[in-house]
């Protein structure tokens, strides 16, 4: 940053290279060069600091170590002093000594990237305009954004609302796409989290390219490394022929890691691989192939929470979060629920070859007034229905509610194929067996048939806890239906 406090736009970037070795420093400088930037380099921690206090610095790729230590000590201080002197100076870790341990104490002081040496040079170019892609972003926020001027520079398909922190993530979503930093969507079921991914590759420089859907939630450790990154004929019993892996698939293009808290951590080591070094081996070969892959993930677990009960790293957890977008749940966007309403009726009778049923006034404050548990995603499957059932009748409060008391909610009755997903019979299960139970999580497991651990991943899952008991009913429970 200069004096008067705003970074210099103009011009090319400067990098400021911060080590004492010379040929380090020699071959950064004809790398960096080469890639277009300007370059100022410093040979120790203090030269660093006076070259970052009076020259236009727009990113450091810095040492962990300037004397004889290996512990990266002075490297984590000077990244410290760096920040202080300009919180938003984007800061690119080297060192020949690196660490786990390292590396997260790095990207917790601030530091945007890790790199080890010897490095490859394609992904630290790429990390550099990455971080200096998301220095630019941070700079270019938009305090009220509108939604006309999102709509005209954006491909927001299937994404309806008015709300301000609606419109707040959508902004965002556009100002990160042109990067190619790894996204973390997080959000309650039924949010909207794969349609937010959707329209970060639809506005990228990848949009042409193959956008990959992968629910992780759905592939079991022992298949992990087949279906991500394929496998080579002979590589177990049953492989007769070559297979490619996912990130193959999505090579050039996006990958979406859908329920990324649910992945085991003997396959999170092998999702760090690709996400550290921009590289992977596919199954049964040992040559290293290149991933020129970007990464968004999704989650509705508190991955925090996990890091801390020792469920999932923490070194996986910062790299898949250079940018986390939030979804806000339905309820906290009620206003924009009249929009979703409109365009779900005016799809759903498009696809049911019917004409689209009027909303009353009354129905739409009837719908405004649920609560909707399972967000969105409810709301479409209750308007689809009201289509099916309802037909031409115009949906008002009484006609709404009729649908809601033709639902049976008692716990031994099968829900008919269509009226709801395996998640929400799931969730709908243990609702039921924690009111039967009393909230006697060991009697809910052995009537579930789930050890007590199992059961405790899906309460947190569902935002369920036993503790929260009103009368014989969790609160916040539902069977997923509007009451």
């Amino acid at each position: 940053m200069t004096e008067g406090g705003t970074r210099r736009v103009k011009g090319a970037p400067r990098v400021l290279v911060a080590d004492d070795d010379a040929t380090v420093v020699a071959s950064l400088r004809v790398l960096l060069s080469q890639a277009g930037y300007e370059v100022s380099v410093a040979e120790d921690a203090e030269s660093a600091l006076a070259r970052a206090s009076v020259e236009r610095i727009d990113l450091v790729l810095q040492d962990m170590n300037f004397s004889r230590q290996t512990s990266g000590e002075e490297g984590l201080a000077l990244l410290e002093e760096l920040r202080r002197q300009d919180p938003e100076l984007p800061v690119i870790l080297m060192t020949a000594w690196g660490s786990i341990d390292l590396a997260v104490a790095g990207m917790k002081l601030g530091a945007v990237d890790f790199v080890s040496k010897p490095w490859s040079n394609p992904h630290l170019l790429a990390s550099v305009a990455t971080a200096l892609a998301l220095s630019a972003v941070a700079e270019s926020e938009e305090a009220d954004p509108r939604r006309e001027e999102l709509d005209e520079r954006l491909d927001l398909e299937g994404l309806i609302g008015r709300d301000p922190e609606f419109l707040r993530v959508l902004a965002l979503v556009g100002r990160v796409a042109a990067t190619d930093a790894s996204v973390l969507i997080t959000g309650e079921s039924g949010t909207g989290k794969e349609l937010i991914a959707a329209a970060v590759h639809a506005n990228s420089r990848r949009r042409q390219a193959p956008f990959v859907k992968v629910n992780l939630g759905g592939i079991s450790s022992t298949l992990f490394e087949s279906e991500m990154f394929g496998h080579v004929r002979g590589a177990f019993t049953d492989a007769r022929r070559d297979r490619e892996g996912r990130f193959a698939l999505a090579e050039g293009g996006t990958i979406f890691l859908d329920e990324i808290g649910e992945v085991d951590p003997s396959s999170q080591v092998k999702l760090l691989r690709v996400l550290q070094d921009r590289t992977y081996e596919v199954l049964g070969s040992s040559q290293p192939r290149a991933a020129d892959v970007r990464v968004v993930s999704a989650t509705n677990a508190d991955l925090p929470q996990r890091v801390r009960q020792g469920q999932f790293r923490e070194d996986l957890l910062y790299r898949l979060n250079l940018i986390a977008v939030r979804l806000p749940p339905l309820r906290d966007r009620r206003d924009d629920i009249p929009l979703l309403t409109h365009h779900i009726l005016a799809g759903a009778a498009e696809r049911y070859a019917v004409a689209p049923p009027e909303v009353t006034a009354s129905g739409l404050t009837w719908l405004r007034r649920q609560a909707w548990p399972g967000n969105v995603r409810q709301l479409v499957q209750t308007l689809e229905r009201a289509v099916l059932v309802l037909g031409e009748r115009p949906l008002d409060a009484a006609a709404l509610e009729s649908l809601q008391i033709g639902e049976s909610t008692r716990s031994d009755d099968v829900p008919r194929p269509g009226r709801m997903t395996l998640s929400e019979v799931e969730r709908r299960m243990i609702v039921e067996s924690l009111r039967h139970y009393d909230g006697n999580l060991t009697r809910v497991a052995e009537a579930l048939g789930l050890s007590r651990q199992a059961l405790y991943r899906r309460l947190e899952k569902y935002g369920l806890s036993p503790d929260d008991m009103e009368g014989d009913r969790p609160v916040g429970s539902s069977t997923l239906e509007p009451r």
